[in-house]
């Protein structure tokens, strides 16, 4: 087994995030998860709202939050996606009821994944979004999906 080793991405802002979101999309495929980690305000949404219109190919794709429907569904060209904000959720033991299986042969992109506990995906792809050295500035850390993120690197 090889170590991955993180990727780091400066994001000048949302912009360069929407561009890595819409690189991710094409990479993305059924069973993928995407754990959007980060403080509140990171731009987990906006990474997750980028993602999804690159997805569907429909840059007008209405994705409100999930915040408080915990999760939305959209069918994808490639097929199911699933965006889950975990926020509210204490824990792993409320994923049954919002079609958790269902989902994890889909794409799910997921906030706040820490609520997963040991449902947490070994193959995901994490990332970490932090503040950059502007209001509008990002960093992402890309931590995962072995042999699938060449030329990602800055």
């Amino acid at each position: 087994m090889s170590l991955i080793l993180p990727i780091v991405l400066p994001l000048a802002n949302e912009a360069a995030t929407a561009a890595l979101a819409a690189k991710l999309a094409a990479r993305a495929r059924p069973g993928d998860a995407l754990l959007l980690e980060g403080p509140l305000g990171a731009g987990k949404s906006a990474f997750a709202r980028a993602f999804l219109r690159a997805a569907s190919g429909d840059p007008a794709l209405e994705v409100p939050s999930p915040t408080f429907t915990l999760v939305q569904h959209y069918d994808l060209p490639i097929g199911p996606a699933f965006h889950f904000d975990l926020w509210r959720l204490d824990g792993p033991a409320g994923l049954d009821e919002l079609g958790w299986e269902e989902a994890r042969e889909g794409i799910s992109l997921i906030e706040w994944p820490e609520r997963l506990g040991a449902l947490r995906p070994a193959e995901a792809l994490t990332i970490a979004l932090a503040p950059g050295p502007t209001e509008t500035a990002r960093i992402a850390t890309l931590t995962g999906w072995a042999g699938r993120l060449e030329g990602m690197g800055a």
